[in-house]
């Protein structure tokens, strides 16, 4: 921790200043300035609803107001609001996430592969990336809890957990009819509603989106005709159905169904280097590309869940959360971005998850408990074909196509409880286990097809895939994985306003198979962190809070694939192991200071020192292990974020305003793990929005601008090249790779954009 002591001195001092500033400013107004109140935050990051300040945990929540209020539609938004976490839309499609949290997240989102950050739906686990950039349609708030969770959401949360949480019924009727336009052609249109069937005993309540944007840039060539040649779009339609029922003070039952679709286009990315192979020189803009692929893309995604909930007497409830989800992805990527098939990748990805939860909760006169049993089985399936199709042909072939087909079936068993004892006033003790075990049956198809070859029938104009498996059977096996995973902390109550807490957490994530095996390769072991945190939640006369947070985390057998040289240009080799060990020592700080009743202040700050302390490889020749971790970097992750905002309320005749602002900061980082080509500089985003509320409360009106200064800022990529060997110093000179190109690709965040939204509640 030495070096974390000397890095974040001069945060910690700033902070100190701001806190001691804010105070003595605060106390100077008491007499002077009118001044509002800090408002009650209510979490349930614990499974249970408690106040924020009173959770020994490093948790953001944002609300449905601060989200309305700041023109967020979509979850990705809510990392500028949260310490070193990255929450961003991955390459190729809209609604596929990348999230990382203190340094652990997952990069690539192939079929079997598990995410390091656990995404919740009122507590439905979603277990793949694939169509998790959710729209933002009735919701209540999110909650970004940072750290392992290994006790309470147990799997594969070693990152942390992302909770959208949706409003729950007030037996009303209501109608709330939202539409938006903006830049780029933009027109989003949100319903939603509830309707008393029974009064005080049964409510529906529905929600529909449709969602929709022209290309930020477009597909400069295409070999394909009638191609929709918009790059970046947006077409989204989302609905949702909710019945909730309660029959007496003591039984709650809530069912809920709902289906989103995304037909927004294929993402092509921007070529950083001139193609070898084609005519295709760099785009004038980032989001402007090439490709020998049709466009279409589309992410199906539909589920149903059911909650009951039984209040056994006021201290006592016990609760089921069931679900069953679906998804289905035919998605196309053009790896190399030409007009020519140098290296494409049209994928199909097929998954389908049932889990089964039940919770017991209690709290005595100085205690509280939670406890649980969980259940999870899931069906993860994907196609993919690298066509290589160039490269067959200089081979004497008409093509050339490695395909990778497969499944991941998995389940998931857990038992855990979590406890809270009070010893007195001031002091308590945090106790949890959980019990895992998984499983996993996996199979794998991989090799090579001398022709160019797609996923189905159709897939392009007049293509007939020849009947039955076209590749062998590389990989069928079966692994089991257990872990107990404890969690230990005491709490300090310094005063009624002011906590310290300290604790120790794991996290177990489950061990795999490589999904693009090419032989019996054995699976890679599960992945460990442990974490330490020592924090304090505090809030100083009634207007100022301040939550920190001080953490070191050591993360074990990380999982990684590594790609390795082949016989030749046509080998895909990837091998998936257990590379090594990394550590991350930082600080969170969260801010929020009202000055008067009509303005306020928030900011939250992250800094984390993030490296490999060894990666461990073998020399292929001699069979010695030699430690690598020089060549690694933590991916996806700043080693400082901050966000510094203001919002002014305004109070007239004819309603009220709020203006808000916002700079969000991320220092540079990697996009890749080893060897990464692809390092994104330091940026900025400047957004600010004013929102005016009618008197009547019915009408709404915001207008919002995101990006004012117009960043280019690289959130993905793809690197198929290598340093030149005979000139290694020199970073702008490269060797082909995969395919025989210079294919170096970057994917980049969103734009400049202004929208209204105007809005009706009836």
């Amino acid at each position: 921790m030495s070096k974390l002591n000397q890095n974040i001195t001069p945060i910690t001092l700033a902070v100190s200043l701001a806190l001691l500033s804010a105070n003595s400013i605060a106390a100077e107004q008491t007499n002077t300035v009118k001044k509002g109140e800090l408002e009650r935050i209510e979490v349930t990051a614990r499974k249970t609803v408690e106040n924020l300040q009173e959770v020994p945990v490093a948790v953001t929540s944002i609300g449905a107001q601060q989200l309305a209020e700041n023109g967020i539609s979509v979850m990705t938004e809510v990392q500028q609001f949260s310490p070193n976490t990255t929450l961003q839309t991955s390459r190729g499609t809209n609604s596929t996430i990348t999230a990382f949290i203190r340094g652990v997240g997952q990069q690539d989102p192939l079929w079997g592969y598990e995410p390091g950050v656990g995404i919740y739906i009122d507590d439905v686990y979603l277990a793949r990336p694939q169509g998790a950039v959710l729209d933002l349609l009735d919701v209540q708030q999110i909650e970004v809890l940072r750290g392992p969770q290994g006790t309470l959401y147990g799997k594969n949360t070693i990152g942390g957990a992302i909770k959208y949480v949706t409003k729950e019924m007030t037996g009303d009727a209501t109608l709330n009819v939202q539409g938006t336009v903006g830049s780029y052609n933009q027109k989003d249109l949100k319903i939603t509603g509830q309707l008393p069937l029974i009064d005080e005993k049964l409510y529906v309540g529905f929600g529909f989106a449709t969602l929709n944007r022209d290309g930020f840039g477009e597909f400069l060539t295409s070999d394909l005709d009638n191609q929709d040649r918009e790059n970046y779009n947006k077409d989204v339609t989302a609905a949702r159905v909710t019945l909730e029922y309660t029959p007496t003070d003591e039984l709650f039952f809530r069912l809920t169904w709902d289906k989103t679709e995304d037909e927004s286009n294929a993402k092509g990315g921007y070529r950083l280097l001139p193609s070898l192979l084609t005519d295709a020189p760099v785009p004038d803009s980032v989001y402007d590309s090439y490709t020998s692929m049709p466009t279409w893309n589309k992410v199906e995604l539909e589920g149903y869940s059911l909650t009951a909930r039984w209040d056994m007497n006021s201290n006592t409830s016990l609760k089921y959360i069931g679900s069953s989800r679906d998804s289905y992805s035919p998605t196309n990527i053009d790896f190399d971005n030409t007009s020519t098939r140098i290296f494409d990748v049209p994928a199909i990805y097929d998954d389908e998850q049932t889990t089964h939860e039940l919770q017991l909760n209690h709290q005595g006169n100085n205690y509280k408990l939670v406890s649980g049993l969980y259940y999870y089985d899931g069906e993860s399936c994907g196609q993919f074909e690298a066509i290589l199709e160039e490269l067959g042909k200089s081979l004497g072939a008409p093509g050339l196509t490695r395909e990778v087909s497969g499944c991941s079936n998995s389940s998931s068993k857990a038992a855990y409880i979590q406890g809270t004892y009070d010893f007195d006033d001031k002091w308590s003790m945090t106790l949890g286990a959980r019990y895992t075990k998984d499983s996993k049956d996996a199979i794998v198809n991989n090799g090579l097809i001398f022709d160019t070859v797609y996923p189905e029938s159709g897939w392009i104009p007049g293509y007939v895939r020849p009947e039955g498996q076209l590749v062998p059977t590389v990989l069928d096996d079966s692994a089991d994985w257990s872990r107990f995973t404890p969690r230990a902390g005491v709490e300090y109550q310094y005063s009624r306003d002011i906590m310290f807490f300290a604790s120790y957490a794991q996290g177990f994530k489950s061990g795999t198979f490589n999904p693009r095996a090419t032989t019996a390769e054995p699976a890679a072991k599960p992945e460990i962190v442990d974490s330490f945190e020592f924090g304090m939640k505090s809030e100083w006369n009634d207007n100022l809070r301040a939550n920190v947070t001080l953490f070191t985390l050591d993360h074990k057998d990380r999982q990684y694939i590594s790609v390795l040289p082949g016989d030749n240009a046509a080998d895909l080799n990837q091998r998936l192991g257990n590379i090594g060990e990394s550590t991350s020592d930082g600080i969170e700080v969260e801010l929020n200071y009202i000055a008067t009743e009509s303005l306020s202040f928030d900011a939250s700050i992250g800094y984390i020192d993030s490296s490999f302390d060894n990666v461990i490889d073998y020399d292929p020749e001699t069979g010695e292990a030699f430690d690598k971790s020089d060549r690694f970097s933590v991916s996806n992750t700043p080693d400082l974020t901050f966000n510094l905002g203001a919002t002014y309320r305004m109070y007239t005749e004819i309603g009220d305003f709020v203006m808000n602002g916002n700079y969000y900061y991320r220092g540079d980082y990697a996009l890749f793990e080893e060897d990464s080509l692809l390092t994104q500089d330091a940026y900025g985003l400047l957004n600010i929005g004013i929102t005016w509320y009618s008197t009547d409360g019915q009408w709404s009106a915001g207008l919002y601008g995101k990006n004012l200064t117009d960043e280019e800022y690289m959130i993905g990529g793809y690197q198929f090249v290598a340093p030149d060997p005979s000139n290694p110093s020199d970073v702008s000179k490269y060797t082909p790779g995969l395919g025989g190109d210079n294919t170096l690709i970057g994917y980049y965040g969103d734009p400049r954009t202004v929208s209204l939204t105007v809005g009706y509640r009836f």
